[in-house]
């Protein structure tokens, strides 16, 4: 399987610069803090799910992906810490959520899909209409 050709992969990476642009603005203070911690978690995203598909067994996929999905809802609680502390507007943040969301429906649906297939190499995604 080739995780480049995934959706929820492609997702996951425009998330991360969905991340990298809104943090820009956040108080110079904060580099070494939470503009760190959130773009260490969204970078977390893409890259388990390309270590998951890289993986032999299935059972260490699964667990790749679920760290994925664990670092979405590490994320999202990031995304609203950074609003309450003001340095994220409202507007930001809700963009910010629908990307994530995104990512989280195309990442379940592709552990419920890995976990219930035989072979998941066979795994061949029509690519999303509008």
């Amino acid at each position: 399987m080739n995780y480049v050709n995934l959706d929820v992969w492609k997702e996951a990476r425009n998330l991360v610069t969905n991340i990298y642009t809104i943090t820009n603005s956040f108080p110079k203070e904060e580099q070494f803090g939470l503009i760190s911690q959130i773009r260490r978690c969204a970078v977390s995203i893409p890259s388990n799910i390309a270590e998951g598909c890289g993986r032999y067994h299935k059972k260490d996929s699964i667990h790749f992906f679920f760290i994925a999905r664990g670092s979405l809802y590490e994320l999202e609680t990031q995304l609203y810490l950074s609003f309450d502390l003001h340095f994220l507007p409202k507007t930001h943040l809700q963009d910010s959520l629908q990307k994530l969301e995104t990512v989280r429906k195309l990442l379940n649906g592709f552990i419920r899909y890995y976990n219930g297939n035989p072979d998941p190499a066979t795994y061949n995604p029509q690519p999303a209409t509008q």
